[in-house]
């Protein structure tokens, strides 16, 4: 039986993943799954898909399987979901009396297609949903940005609103669709309006049927995709679901409005009322239909004076056979609700009609405005509907709205444009179409594949010209290129911390932190296996000479080099003869000087004026394929410990596509090193002397690990061109001394970091340290590092790291070529462990009876190994030498292995000194995840921090434990997966441990954190089962299911998702929002307020996406 089923044509063009027809069938092991490895992963993919009876996930046995009345957008017909139905025809999630549920927060995906251009949206089950939208990031709001907690207030009275005016038989009513003050609360509900809200991949839709007065109200929100110019759109319908007819005036839109004026987010947050003396609404053609919501001036107190010449647009079209009309829209706040400012009632309607503020006059300046469409003295026959569509946009030139308007007049237009945004995100999903026994489970992997994109990019193919490149990787043709698009930040209504951006542009795409974009492309290639080692590349490019990698990671740039092949291009693109001789030469300047995206590169175009004479997707390819193209990142802040830990798992999918790429990708590609310009300070500047949290004493604390570096600042102006009074590509890529790029091969470059990183564990030689100023993959754990702490996850994935480097050796006996300081520095780790043989500890070493005092021969070691480390940074803080020596591939192996089995006897201390905490004795036989350690010895070296605090020189430490964590027993299991017996005994163990949450079936990140030292990091100030204290992270319970079945361990993992312990297996009404979608966080059972038990929080966009995709790929 055939279970899972993706079929695509013509997916925005043939470089989507999945554009090309793929059909999985479920074979046996010994048989291959169309060119993907067999073995146990595809074992474990057979075995999720084909278990769903097993689970109870039969039509008769799901409530999602119950018949349903198709929920129409338009039409006369009363459609709603029948009672516990979890998904509509569309199969959208469905969620019944939403606004009378537990709060969420949630967002339409910003995407547009290619060729369109995305705005943000973010909605609530509150009021009528949308909460804010706007352009590019929350500094260019329509509707202002609020955290979670405002945004669930204020969207019902701030957001859009809808007044009807209402006669029928004589009788006169005035009623407001989606009122808080209706909703039902569970108390005297009969005469209260029914509510649903259907959540879908690409819209959202809210529904209100009122049989008191016999009105039903529909509103559907979208992104309009691929088009010129961005809109925010909102597709409204009304309908008389009485018997007789009714005559109907309403006001429709957004209560409070902002205007275009520059990056406003901090301005109207902290200089609100100020800032309104800005504002004022004009009218473009001064037509009530086309108002434009603008500040006269950027505000600012500079010499310099910007006029605003955009605006935002407000532009609402009649639906109808001849969509030709536009509506009037009310743009004055006190015109309908008088002077009641908090919007809560519209006291004007009870005396004025919509006809009244219509013929009356209005005013927009110095004040926030409303934006309200306006439709008078409507009468509608029992069964009649009728609707309009509003959209929201901005534009850089008002006169542009002329265009805009030409465009969206047509009959049936919106309604196009509401199915083409459906079909895209279809389309970018069908790579995944599950067919199983749930239909919930089917769309739930859709939607994780989704998020997933949105999360580390969509990988789209570009520089096919003709048929030579068609079908052929990046590693099969130069010109064949990856670009990422429709990704971004994290950042939403409760990620507020987090500053999102979304590119306004064709291929629109935003940055992303490091550890985000790399595990969220883990399985690229298996999706689209033409990006052949694209991602690795990449991502090995940007590991420094210190072994330590940048925090965002930004889209792809490309550049001509060759003015040549920029003129040929611009031949065909423009043309040659004299009229177009100017647009000719602007178009070669923009391809050869500099780099550009493919959106910017059309913005630029778009800007100019200039007219391609052949289609888009031709151009695009064509500049592309005679492109060269430059990853790009940026410093941030500190150094993540755990930000290399994916580089093996993009290897592995790598492999899986192609086992015989190994030695091509390992020893033929050249890479250069990244140059960063923060450096890390040496202990002897780190290590500082304080006092204690209670002053009663003082300690030693790792304090100002990485600065940044003012002299790798003056170094990066040397690369400075004069010409564009810009630094340099090449500035941000370690040089060697005659100024050239210092490149080595993959392999190498994995080599470095694992040597570093083997030099950089901890006193006892358990954990990998966290002195980069970050902590690893756990980053509420930020106070670890102060505390001079180490974690054993990343101990276990250098494991990995090297263990793969020795069978790369082995397998190909080719030696290492190698910087000469890495040779000198590699050459000291190995005399200290030479030295440390000779003391003889380690052979008569006792596990059972460890001190928690670190020994002394072990400090030494330690000590040593840490100075060569420090000392190899210094030489490389601005160039490699460029001299380079080799290591044979026997002599690697040895030393390698040699390394693994220090590595290994760690990871035994780790297991005996053991965790502790409340409860936790410290004998679980589960792997811990932190460590602490406390100088107990020092001496003053006579420096001091930049508070003027003094540092000091470690002579002697004590470890210190902590609770249990999931991340330890998790990345532990990738050292055992074959070894049943141990992956066995550590999933009871774990099972049996304070990390399980036995009324919820599930995982919680850490075990309970009473009586922990408030220094440790910031999940210390949350409550218990909350955020990172002891609640349920989804991304790591999915990635300890995950381990469960590279493990073998097929049945557990089920069982543990029979039980509820994944999505969508979970009750809906407990989870509290849609199945479909997985958040971050969970609400453990350690939360004091029970009611919360079990509620998702922190929506979408997690590394959750990819763990799950890795089980269902799988990878």
């Amino acid at each position: 039986m055939t279970y899972q089923k993706a079929e695509v044509e013509g997916l925005i063009g043939s470089g989507v993943p999945g554009g090309n027809v793929r059909e999985v069938s479920l074979q046996p092991v010994s048989s291959s799954n169309n060119g993907l490895p067999t073995g146990k992963f595809a074992v474990a993919a057979v075995f999720l898909l084909s278990t769903m009876a097993y689970m109870g996930a039969s039509p008769s046995a799901s409530p999602a399987n119950v018949p349903v009345a198709s929920v129409a957008i338009e039409g006369a017909s009363v459609d709603t979901p029948t009672k516990g139905k979890l998904f509509d025809s569309l199969d959208r999630y469905v969620l019944e009396d939403y606004d009378n549920k537990k709060a969420f927060s949630d967002f339409l995906p910003g995407v547009a297609g290619i060729f369109g251009k995305p705005m943000w949206s973010f909605f609530v089950n509150r009021g009528q949903g949308i909460a804010s939208f706007g352009v590019e990031s929350k500094n260019y709001p329509l509707m202002k940005f609020d955290s979670a907690n405002l945004a669930y207030q204020n969207t019902p009275f701030l957001g859009f609103r809808t007044f009807i005016q209402g006669s029928r038989g004589g009788e006169d009513f005035l009623t407001e669709p989606f009122s808080p003050s209706n909703a039902k609360d569970g108390y005297d509900d009969d005469d209260k309006p029914n509510r649903y809200m259907y959540v879908g991949l690409a819209d959202m839709e809210i529904q209100e049927i009122d049989d008191v007065n016999e009105i039903e109200t529909k509103a559907t929100y979208f992104i309009l995709p691929e088009e010129n110019f961005g809109a925010f759109v909102r597709k409204a319908s009304f309908t008389n679901i009485g018997d007789t007819p009714v005559t109907l005036s309403l006001l429709d839109g957004l209560a409070k409005m902002e205007p275009k004026g520059g990056p406003l987010d901090w301005m109207l947050n902290n200089l609100g009322r100020t800032l309104e003396g800005w504002f004022e609404v004009d009218h473009f053609e001064s037509n009530p239909a086309y108002p434009i919501y603008k500040m006269s001036s950027e505000p600012s107190d500079s010499a310099s004076v910007t006029i605003e010449e955009g605006g935002n647009f407000v532009l609402s079209v009649l639906e109808g056979d001849d969509s030709t009309s536009f509506l009037p829209i009310v743009f004055d706040p006190t015109k309908v609700f008088g002077q009641g400012s908090s919007l809560v009632s519209p006291r004007e309607l009870t005396v004025k009609s919509v006809g009244d503020i219509l013929n009356g006059p209005q005013y927009g300046f110095a004040t926030t405005s409303c934006a309200l469409t306006a439709l008078n003295e409507v009468t509608l026959a029992a069964g009649e509907s009728i609707g309009f569509t509003t959209y929201f946009g901005a534009v850089d030139k008002v006169d542009q709205v002329a265009d805009i308007v030409d465009s969206i007049k047509g009959a049936g237009y919106a309604q196009a444009k509401l199915d083409r945004t459906r079909e895209i995100m279809d389309e970018l999903s069908a790579g995944v179409t599950t067919e199983t026994g749930s239909h919930l489970f089917n769309g739930h992997v859709k939607q994780m594949y989704i998020d997933n994109g949105l999360r580390g990019g969509v990988p789209i193919m570009l520089g096919d010209v003709d048929e030579t490149t068609l079908g052929k990787s990046t590693d099969e043709d130069p010109r064949v290129k990856v670009f990422h698009t429709f990704s971004r930040i994290h950042g939403d209504l409760e990620r507020d911390y987090n500053w999102f951006n979304i590119d306004m542009t064709y291929f629109s795409q935003g940055p992303g932190n490091y550890r985000d974009i790399a595990q969220n492309r883990r399985n690229d290639v298996i999706f689209q296996p033409r990006l052949g080692s694209f991602d690795i590349l990449e991502f090995l490019s940007f590991i420094q000479a210190d072994a330590y990698e940048p925090l965002t990671v930004e889209a792809i740039a490309f550049k001509i080099d060759d003015k040549a092949k920029a003129m040929a291009i611009c031949d065909e693109a423009v043309g040659t003869g004299l009229e177009v001789l100017g647009h000719y030469n602007q178009l070669v300047d923009i391809l050869t000087n500099g780099f550009v995206r493919p959106g910017q590169l059309f913005q630029l175009i778009d800007q100019l004026g200039i007219e391609l004479i052949v289609d888009k997707w031709k151009f695009i390819n064509t500049v592309i394929a005679a492109a060269e193209y430059i990853p790009i990142a940026q410093f941030g802040e500190g150094y993540w410990a755990d930000h290399w830990d994916y580089y093996i798992d993009l290897i592995k999918a790598f492999l899986m596509v192609f086992p015989d790429g190994e030695e091509k990708l390992m020893y033929e590609h050249e890479l250069k090193y990244f140059f960063s310009p923060a450096s890390v300070n040496p202990r002897s500047k780190k290590y500082v002397l304080d006092y204690t949290f209670d002053y009663k004493g003082k300690h030693v604390e790792q304090l100002g690990a990485t600065y940044w570096d003012q002299s790798k600042l003056d170094a990066q102006k040397g690369y400075l061109d004069k010409a564009t009074g810009r630094i340099g590509e090449a500035a941000n890529w370690q040089s060697q001394e005659d100024g050239a790029a210092f490149t080595s091969t993959p392999i190498v470059k994995l080599f470095l970091l694992g040597s570093i990183k083997f030099a950089t564990r901890d006193a006892y030689g358990m954990g990998v340290e966290y002195e980069g100023g970050k902590p690893g993959w756990n980053d509420a754990m930020n106070g670890l590092v102060g505390m001079i702490g180490s974690g054993m996850p990343e101990t276990y994935e250098l494991h990995q790291l090297l263990s793969y480097v020795l069978s790369v050796v082995e397998k190909f006996d080719r030696g290492l070529v190698i910087p000469a300081e890495l040779g000198v520095m590699i050459g000291k780790v190995n005399d200290a462990l030479d030295t440390l043989d000779a003391t003889g500890y380690e052979a008569s070493e006792d596990l059972d009876s460890l001190s928690r005092a670190v020994p002394a021969d072990l400090f030494t070691y330690w000590d040593t190994v840490a100075t060569a480390r420090e000392t190899y940074r210094t030489q490389t803080k601005y160039s490699f030498s460029g001299v380079t020596v080799e290591i044979s591939g026997e002599d690697a192996a040895a030393m390698i292995k040699r390394w693994i089995a220090q590595i290994n006897l760690g990871i035994e201390r780790a297991f005996k000194i053991g965790s502790q905490g409340d409860g936790d004795s410290g004998h679980t036989g589960i792997s811990p995840c932190y460590f602490s350690y406390d100088v107990t010895k020092w001496e003053e070296n006579g420096g001091t921090d930049a508070d003027g605090r003094p540092t000091v020189n470690a002579l002697a430490m004590t470890v210190g434990s902590f609770p249990l964590f999931l991340e330890g027993p998790t990345r532990y299991m990738k050292t055992i997966e074959g070894d049943l017996e141990k992956m066995d005994d550590t999933y009871s163990k774990v099972l049996g441990s304070g990390l399980r949450d036995t009324e919820l079936n599930m995982y919680f990140i850490s075990a309970s954190l009473k009586g922990q030292n408030p220094s440790m990091g910031r999940m210390m100030g949350f409550s218990p089962g909350w955020l990172e204290n002891q609640s349920i992270w989804v991304h790591m319970s999915y990635k300890y299911y995950l381990q469960l079945i590279r493990g073998g361990m097929y049945e557990k993992l089920f069982d543990e998702m029979k039980a509820g312990g994944m999505l969508p297996f979970m009750d809906p009404d407990v989870y509290g929002r849609s199945l479909m979608e997985c958040s971050s966080f969970i609400a453990s059972s350690a939360f004091p307020d029970p009611s919360r038990h079990g509620e998702g929080f922190l929506a979408r966009l997690s590394g959750s996406t990819a763990e799950f995709l890795s089980i269902h790929a799988p990878c």
